[in-house]
């Protein structure tokens, strides 16, 4: 596990991160954007942009479920991870290009929002908060859905767009 965050550190870090995905999907028009082939499993950078969404909401429902006492059902493994994503494709794959860019302006707001209202003493303590398991703090899931994706979503947007740039005639 990487430093643990503190809230101050932590949005930093999701600002430098969404503002380099941002103007990466700048340079997109709506037709590249829904355009298969952005990663290895044929994925578009709509689909790339659904996948964070899904995981977001995953992270606020882990949390609200967790206040309510309840342990939430979190995915433990790799294979479990790849099944849960490939729900979240089947899931959203369809959704319209309005809906998910909508969805992805108000899920990062939802997010940042959820830093401030985590408790300062429980946001980079492991064990405080039981949904967070043993060695997780509060911290480490909303970076993990939060800047650590979108720099997952950088480098296949990035990867992709270098192609496209290429093949361009």
């Amino acid at each position: 596990m990487a430093k643990r965050l503190t809230k101050a550190e932590l949005l930093q870090e999701i600002g430098v991160e969404r503002s380099r995905l941002d103007a990466l999907l700048e340079q997109l028009t709506p037709r590249q954007m829904t355009q298969a082939g952005a990663t290895l499993a044929g994925w578009s950078v709509k689909d790339i942009l659904a996948h964070l969404i899904a995981w977001q909401q995953m992270n606020l429902d882990w949390y609200a479920t967790g206040l309510r006492g309840e342990t939430p059902e979190i995915p433990k493994t790799w294979s479990n991870i790849r099944k849960v994503n490939d729900r979240i494709y089947r899931k959203h794959h369809r959704r319209s290009l309005k809906a998910v860019l909508a969805d992805y302006n108000a899920f990062h707001q939802k997010m940042l929002e959820l830093i401030e209202e985590v408790p300062g003493r429980d946001f980079a303590a492991v064990g405080r908060l039981a949904w967070t398991g043993p060695t997780w703090t509060p911290s480490d899931c909303i970076r993990w859905n939060t800047a650590s994706h979108y720099r997952w979503a950088c480098k296949h947007i990035g990867k992709w767009l270098r192609v496209q740039t290429k093949t361009k005639p």
